[in-house]
């Protein structure tokens, strides 16, 4: 399955910027019936890094997953090449 299907934008506001800084994670609006495994599979795939966890939670305005990165990687480098920043 095609990455861009199941992941749609990065979802910003000032709580999950603060996320980003200190827990090393992006929150992203998913396709609603994708699950963790496909969600995971779809940002190593997009963003070329390894995710260490996925927490998923469904609200009114669609699925939000939110992806944390090994240390490997950071997220504010991640965030810098979609543009969040």
């Amino acid at each position: 399955m095609d990455p861009y299907q199941i992941i749609f934008h990065p979802y910003v506001t000032e709580k999950t910027m603060n996320f980003m800084e200190k827990n090393n994670a992006i929150e992203f609006v998913v396709k609603r019936n994708a699950n963790k495994s496909q969600i995971k599979k779809a940002i190593e795939d997009m963003f070329e890094v390894k995710v260490k966890d996925i927490n998923t939670r469904i609200t009114k305005n669609g699925k939000h997953a939110i992806v944390t990165f090994t240390p490997d990687f950071k997220a504010e480098d991640i965030g810098m090449r979609i543009g969040i920043f």
